[in-house]
């Protein structure tokens, strides 16, 4: 499996090589395709779940449909991409197997499934996440983009940030995954990437939408659409509502105008349970970050600091009534 590999005092990772896999050791790892290994599809392919006999590893194992919307040019960008990352907010790739026309990629197993299942997939006596682990969750999504952003060498603009590509371990730990699609920044005087739109609706930021002129000011808007999902429980495009209410940042700039209605956002599964400021501080951040003109909103490095406070702010609510949580420092200019 080779040794690990950890980021230098600049940034920079010292690069390891994924494990290159036999076609013949994913099969027998994910038992020939075995239907109760199958954990989900996406635009990539199919992801199964595998035991890996040699190293007795559970893994995620995903196969690249030859006739899907991404190919062979995402595969390679995305082993790639993760080869060269060492950060604990993105998910580790383990190997790959390019043998003939095959080409599958194999994750560390995320045994708590997607963000985006917790959020909108309710299952029968399931947890809902409450208000502490959704900051946290937040925070730790924060992270592995500003990692992207900021401390890869060259910078990489990830370019499909949304809740199912938010994957969670023990103790709900969020690591960012989907690396296909990611783009690497402008460089020098460049101010954008100019790229064919590519992404999932309802995330993708206007200007990109429009133009194809991607930024990392894009990532930011898609981040503030996972953001506002996180705190109001809603989907960021819902096909069962009509008008404006199916598109979440269209249904809440209403609601940024006035203060007073910010309680109005919050997740009805919450039934209440949240400090109100800690509620009015999370959507603050929300609405810079899906601000329509690029340069006003925020840089990943003033949103992580912001939702490292909120996530530090541990609400009980056995201990509070109202807002009871401490007044807070404006350590950031967020907040």
């Amino acid at each position: 499996m080779g040794a690990s590999k950890s980021p230098s005092s600049d940034g920079e990772t010292n690069s390891v090589k994924a494990r290159t896999f036999t076609y013949a050791e994913l099969l027998a790892a994910m038992q020939n395709f075995k239907a109760e290994n199958f954990l989900g599809e996406g635009g990539f392919g199919k992801v199964y779940k595998g035991h890996l006999q040699e190293t007795d590893e559970i893994v995620a194992i995903k196969q690249l449909d030859r006739n899907g919307c991404q190919g062979i040019r995402e595969f390679v960008v995305e082993v790639l991409t993760l080869n060269m990352a060492n950060h604990p907010n993105l998910v580790k790739l383990i190997g790959y197997c390019a043998e003939g026309d095959q080409r599958l990629l194999v994750y560390e197993f995320m045994q708590l499934g997607s963000l985006e299942d917790h959020l909108h997939d309710h299952r029968p006596n399931t947890k809902r996440l409450d208000w502490n682990t959704r900051m946290r969750i937040a925070a730790g999504a924060a992270k592995g983009l500003e990692y992207l952003h900021d401390k890869m060498k060259p910078p990489v603009i990830y370019r499909d940030l949304k809740c199912s590509n938010i994957l969670l371990g023990e103790g709900y730990y969020p690591k960012l995954s989907d690396f296909g699609l990611a783009k690497v920044g402008p460089s020098g005087d460049q101010t954008h990437v100019s790229t064919r739109v590519m992404g999932t609706y309802g995330y993708c930021a206007p200007e990109y939408a429009m133009t194809g002129q991607l930024t990392f000011k894009s990532d930011i808007y898609s981040f503030g659409v996972v953001l506002l999902e996180i705190i109001t429980g809603r989907k960021a495009i819902d096909n069962r509502k009509t008008g404006a209410e199916q598109y979440l940042v269209a249904w809440a700039r209403p609601f940024f105008k006035d203060r007073k209605k910010f309680y109005k956002m919050a997740d009805p599964a919450l039934e209440g349970q949240y400090p109100v400021r800690g509620l009015y501080q999370a959507l603050a951040i929300a609405a810079m970050c899906v601000q329509e003109e690029p340069s006003m909103r925020p840089l990943i490095a003033d949103v992580v600091s912001a939702l490292n406070y909120l996530a530090s702010q541990t609400y009980d609510p056995s201990r509070v009534k109202g807002d009871g949580e401490p007044k807070s420092p404006r350590a950031t200019g967020l907040i």
